[in-house]
């Protein structure tokens, strides 16, 4: 008894120092945010002597706000609701077919994820411009789509051999189609781990930096994390706005994440669990 209690404290303190650990830089970022630039070089632990508003009103207007937040939603939208229509059709049709074909293609989708970008990034860019939508935020919400379904197949894929075939089998008796019994049945019944993936991948293409940074030309189509990217000068950085234009990027996806976090943990353990 004492053993387990002794065991169950030095988790909790551990858990707490790695909690500490992992905001300690959330709070230098805002703490430092309200300082000048001097208050930052004098001493960046310090808390500020004054709450300067100011870089928030400055950042606002230098990263172009809310055209660069327009920008980055579209992204988001064309990106997520792609990954999320095309992987849930895929997902559910090859786990209901069985056969070598079907299992060769599921294997490709997860062979894929093993490809880092890095090593397609060059050829991406060539294909980009051969289709002629580089430089396009639509495009650029297509380009995640690809990228994405792959992860999202593999979460499908497993999720759906929880929902029982007799569900199908009473809707084809009822006379719905295959698009029908899909739609009407399978999807909302996908709804947890459609808002796990959505989640997830909504953090990943709103924080990206290296793909919108290759596929995006004009500064008037840049993403809020393209954006903030311009505070960094050559010669001179001015950290108090460039932190404040780090927090204001941080809002929504905080927001996001605290709101659906209990989806995310949910969504994964299912879909692996029945995998």
């Amino acid at each position: 008894m004492k053993s387990s209690k002794l065991s169950s404290t030095i988790i909790l303190i551990v858990l707490i120092i790695g909690a500490a650990l992992a905001f300690f830089p959330i709070y230098m970022a805002i703490i430092n945010s309200f300082k000048t630039q001097g208050e930052i070089f004098k001493n960046i632990l310090s808390l500020p002597t004054q709450l300067h508003f100011e870089n928030y009103s400055q950042a606002f207007a230098k990263i172009h706000l809310f055209n660069s937040v327009k920008n980055s939603v579209i992204v988001s939208v064309v990106g997520i609701g792609g990954i999320l229509l095309f992987a849930s059709m895929a997902g559910y049709k090859l786990s209901r077919t069985p056969g070598k074909l079907s299992s060769a293609l599921f294997f490709l989708f997860i062979a894929s994820m093993l490809v880092p970008f890095h090593s397609i990034m060059i050829s991406l860019s060539r294909v980009t411009r051969t289709l002629d939508v580089q430089g396009s935020v639509f495009g650029l919400g297509l380009i995640y789509i690809g990228l994405g379904v792959n992860m999202a197949v593999f979460l499908y894929h497993g999720f759906v051999k929880g929902i029982p075939k007799e569900l199908e089998e009473s809707a084809h008796m009822d006379g719905c189609g295959e698009f029908q019994t899909f739609f009407r049945i399978i999807l909302p019944l996908l709804l947890p781990i459609t808002v796990t993936i959505g989640i997830l991948d909504f953090l990943w293409i709103w924080n990206d930096f290296l793909l919108p940074l290759l596929m995006l030309t004009d500064v008037n189509k840049y993403t809020l994390i393209l954006s903030t990217n311009m505070l960094f000068g050559e010669y001179n950085k001015e950290w108090s706005l460039i932190l404040a234009a780090l927090v204001l990027t941080a809002i929504p996806v905080v927001i996001i994440y605290a709101f659906f976090q209990r989806f995310i943990m949910e969504g994964i353990t299912e879909g692996a669990v029945k995998g």
